[in-house]
């Protein structure tokens, strides 16, 4: 029987075929194929299932998915999410302060399956007037590259139906950082969902972890949100530095006009087409500066 996954906890997954759910393992055989991801099944996952046996007997194509870099296992990926419509980050910019370098490793690992984008700038209630015209050069800066940008509040209910409009027919990642409200904003999204909140914590302004494993929530028949637990780190995956500017748009069509074409990584290259567009203002710095951190290997997965 074919179903889907709808959670996972790493070692047991729900899988929903119509209307019945089932509690699975995996079959050994999948675990032995191969497979460099730490979770080879994951919530989105559409998967053949043994009803007598409750077991996962194979993952069917997908789509796409979206993974990170594994920061327990060396060389190895951790799988987000599966088959979705688009990937949408939850950020913050104090308490805990997403950096522009989590968020750039954010849109690059969605934009390398052609996934859409949503950044969600949360707790707008708590900003000053600095803060909030920063909020205002960032949106901007982002929407002139087709992301979309979505400012609000979830604990004060700010603009919560604003998001709800993006949300309609689709198959939604939600994901973030620890402490940034993607359990309250679920909890606003339907009044089926539960999910446990906390406080932030005093010592280290940082968010304390709630969720514990990766789920699919379901507000209408047609339209499903992916919550996963909060991540403190995004390293990339499988990425050769000449691919990662291909993963910038504002990067994709200038780089065909550098003097080395494809072979240019935009660093100290003579006739950068590139370098040239952030000298004169058309790229943003702090997107640059992200752009050659990943491809030096630098550590701002934060």
């Amino acid at each position: 029987m074919k179903g889907t996954v709808t959670k996972s906890t790493g070692s047991w997954y729900d899988v929903l075929v119509g209307e019945k759910k089932y509690e699975c393992r995996i079959r050994g055989k999948i675990r032995l194929e191969g497979i460099k991801e730490t979770n080879p099944v994951a919530v989105g996952d559409f998967v053949e299932v043994d009803p007598e046996t409750n077991t996962i007997t194979e993952i069917l194509p997908r789509k796409n998915h979206i993974t990170r870099q594994s920061v327990k296992k060396t060389g190895h990926s951790s799988i987000v999410a599966a088959n979705i419509d688009q990937a949408i980050l939850i950020a913050t910019l104090q308490q805990p302060r997403t950096s522009l370098g989590f968020i750039d490793r954010f849109l690059v690992s969605a934009e390398a399956f052609r996934i859409p984008q949503i950044i969600v700038f949360n707790k707008m209630d708590t900003l000053d007037e600095d803060n909030k015209k920063e909020i205002s050069k960032l949106k901007s800066a982002y929407e002139t590259i087709g992301v979309t940008v979505h400012l609000m509040s979830a604990l004060k209910k700010l603009e919560v139906e604003g998001l709800k409009k993006y949300l309609v027919g689709k198959i939604s990642l939600l994901t973030g950082h620890s402490g940034v409200g993607k359990s309250t904003l679920l909890n606003q999204l339907s009044p089926g969902i539960q999910q446990a909140t906390s406080e932030i914590s005093d010592f280290s302004e940082k968010g304390k972890h709630t969720t514990t494993f990766a789920e699919m929530f379901s507000l209408d028949a047609e339209t499903h949100v992916i919550d996963t637990p909060g991540i403190k780190e995004w390293g990339l995956v499988d990425m050769e530095p000449q691919e990662i500017s291909d993963y910038f748009p504002e990067m994709r069509e200038l780089r065909l006009h550098c003097k080395f074409g494809s072979k240019c990584l935009h660093l100290h290259e003579p006739g950068c087409a590139i370098r040239a567009a952030l000298a004169n203002g058309k790229i943003l710095a702090s997107r640059f500066d992200n752009y050659v951190s990943m491809v030096e290997g630098k550590d701002n997965r934060k």
